[in-house]
């Protein structure tokens, strides 16, 4: 009798606990099927970060949801998310002590995104997301990779990842 009543007891306990299946908690609602996605507008000076950030949530919706994702405003779309990078800073981190020079940075991203349904109103909503990525620079001009775009692509999916996780199961 004493393993039953333990059993039923737990069991009481984990269904109060927050936890939740998968897709039970999604802020997009049964009749959204089309999402359009137009490129991210930028209020920065830097260079193909509004494209990495798009590129990145697309690929991420079209991996992991069923929704048809068209990649640019369309106003027959159940649903837009529209995204903004909001700042994108760099920052050195570390110095050669032979030059004097940095040997690696600390590239930070902020971004909004909001996904509105076709009637106007707002789905799901962050106003500001912070990204940050470490990345080394060489001084060696032979053999110089310039990294910022790396670390820019390597932010953009991390974002994706976490987006597109927030809006389907409010992680």
């Amino acid at each position: 009798m004493k393993p039953r009543l333990l059993t039923l007891f737990l069991l009481t306990l984990l269904t109060g606990c927050g936890y939740h299946q998968a897709g039970s908690a999604t802020h997009i609602p049964a009749n959204v099927r089309t999402l359009a996605v137009p490129i991210f507008t930028t209020q920065t000076q830097a260079f193909h970060t509004e494209m990495a950030f798009t590129q990145a949530v697309i690929r991420e919706l079209n991996t992991r949801t069923r929704y048809h994702i068209i990649n640019s405003a369309n106003p027959d779309a159940d649903a837009t998310l529209t995204g903004t990078i909001l700042s994108q800073t760099v920052a050195p981190l570390t110095y050669d002590a032979s030059t004097g020079q940095s040997s690696s940075y600390l590239l930070s991203i902020t971004a909004r995104v909001v996904l509105t349904a076709h009637d106007g109103h707002v789905l799901y909503r962050n106003d500001r997301i912070l990204y940050r990525e470490q990345y080394q620079s060489t001084q060696d001009l032979n053999g110089f990779i310039q990294e910022d775009n790396a670390a820019v692509n390597r932010i953009a999916k991390d974002f994706a990842q976490a987006v597109v996780s927030d809006m389907l199961e409010s992680f």
